[in-house]
């Protein structure tokens, strides 16, 4: 049986991880101190705080927000 391929905002994840040296989980604790923000202050927060590449911000804000049903 052939193990299903990751799509999504969740198929950058590993790659994130490689990149900035931290968890996915470490992210999301990061955008859950931001309570009623936006998707798109949520992804400038990633992008300007952490240095984060818009794709990687973006797809990290997507899946949290998702999980979060917002």
């Amino acid at each position: 049986m052939a193990t299903q391929k990751v799509k999504g905002p969740a198929s950058y994840f590993p790659s994130i991880e490689k990149t900035y040296g931290k968890p996915i989980a470490h992210w999301k604790s990061l955008l859950k101190k931001m309570k009623g923000a936006k998707h798109s202050e949520m992804v400038a927060m990633l992008k300007t705080d952490h240095g984060m590449g818009h794709g990687h911000a973006n797809a990290i804000v997507a899946h949290f927000r998702a999980e979060q049903g917002l």
